[in-house]
């Protein structure tokens, strides 16, 4: 088995068990391991400290599969990791009101750059890493058989794998193509999700928990929910009894399945808007029109996919709080979120509190928020933690 030898710089770094392992990191590779090959993982002075995936395209170079240096990764590997992870979602889901959940969440069960998440009878996957690439069909063999899905769907058509020297690529893997909307359940909500083409596998499964909490907060309420995709959000929020619920999304087949997900759990379109439109412009016009409501969601897309884009998705940031708080009638209530890895918990704060001290208001935090339990955050990995929110109380 060829080898990485890290710098001896890198060893108190290895000792956090951080599962990623840079270029700069490696003194030298011994061997010519082929890419999402198993290496072995030394320390400057020769000691074998775990197992990691190689990636030579990729300035993380190896991930870590293993700190154990006596654990072998094969097939009884991946079995374990994935039965420990399916246990973990069996304690915290309600099977009996949710069906659709992650399963594996990549580096926080200890498998690096594998996401799979379930839709009633479907397993839909993404292969992120070279490692999980390499291994892709051990791990569809181990899915099939723990899970016995009608079929498993990959959607790793995303641009991160050519950082892996891999290309994006999406197909059934195992079973049976599934339709091109598959009804599924949360918190015993319906919903119909199209796993093959829709935004990241389908659902923003991360948001189910706050969903929820917007349960506790709307009735009576004048909502507007901004980036609103398929309506999840404004599900929740027609059901605790908002009096009316306006939704903004530039995609047009968002807005259609939206409404197809109202229809689905027998609401009355009556007390719906949606706009189909940028929410800056959107927003803006609001302003000017002098509208208000009484919540306000903003649930954006990721606004930066590097460290070179934070002051621009800063701005973004900013922008569209401020014009939220703006539109907030006195006592209103603001969630708003961000999901760019790249913002941290404390700079997104600190953009919130720049447009709020700009708006003149005065805006207090009365809940901090955060990714659904189904998506783990590992304390040796907290690169995870990427879904950071805040209710805050506008007067």
């Amino acid at each position: 088995m060829a080898s990485v030898i890290l710098k001896k710089s890198a060893d108190s770094f290895i000792k956090r068990k951080h599962p990623w392992i840079f270029s700069g990191a490696i003194e030298k590779v011994e061997g010519n391991p082929a890419n999402g090959e198993t290496v072995q993982i030394l320390t400057s002075d020769k000691k074998l400290i775990g197992n990691g995936s190689f990636s030579p395209s990729s300035q993380i170079r190896v991930r870590v599969w293993s700190f154990d240096s006596e654990e072998n990764i094969d097939r009884d590997f991946f079995k374990r990791k994935i039965s420990l992870a399916y246990s973990l979602r069996e304690k915290i889901i309600d099977n009996s009101k949710t069906n659709a959940y992650r399963v594996i969440n990549a580096e926080s069960d200890g498998l690096p750059g594998l996401i799979v998440d379930r839709y009633a009878d479907y397993l839909a996957c993404q292969f992120l890493s070279s490692g999980a690439e390499f291994n892709k069909k051990i791990i569809v063999e181990i899915l099939d058989d723990i899970f016995k899905p009608v079929g498993i769907f990959e959607r790793s058509d995303v641009e991160v794998r050519t950082k892996e020297g891999l290309q994006p690529t999406q197909g059934l893997l195992k079973g049976t193509v599934p339709n091109d909307l598959i009804e599924v359940q949360e918190n015993g909500f319906k919903f119909l999700v199209d796993i093959k083409n829709g935004h990241k596998t389908g659902f923003y499964l991360d948001q189910r928990d706050n969903r929820a909490l917007i349960s506790e907060l709307s009735k009576e309420k004048n909502v507007l929910n901004c980036f609103s995709y398929t309506g999840g959000f404004s599900v929740y929020a027609l059901a605790s009894g908002a009096t009316k619920i306006t939704q903004v999304e530039a995609s047009s087949s968002a807005i259609e399945l939206a409404t197809k997900n109202f229809e689905l759990n027998n609401f009355d379109s009556s007390f719906i808007e949606s706009i189909n439109g940028d929410v800056f412009e959107v927003l803006r016009k609001f302003r000017d029109e002098r509208k208000t409501f009484d919540l306000i969601i903003l649930d954006p897309p990721k606004f930066t996919e590097s460290v070179s884009q934070i002051q621009k998705a800063s701005r973004g940031y900013k922008d569209i709080n401020l014009l939220a708080i703006k539109l907030l009638n006195p006592g209103g209530i603001l969630f708003t979120f961000s999901c760019s890895g790249h913002i941290s918990t404390e700079l997104f704060q600190k953009i919130v509190a720049d447009a709020a001290l700009d708006s003149g208001g005065e805006v207090k935090i009365i809940k901090q928020l955060t990714q659904s339990s189904d998506h783990p955050v590992s304390l040796n990995f907290p690169e995870g933690l990427y879904l950071k929110g805040l209710v805050c109380s506008v007067n």
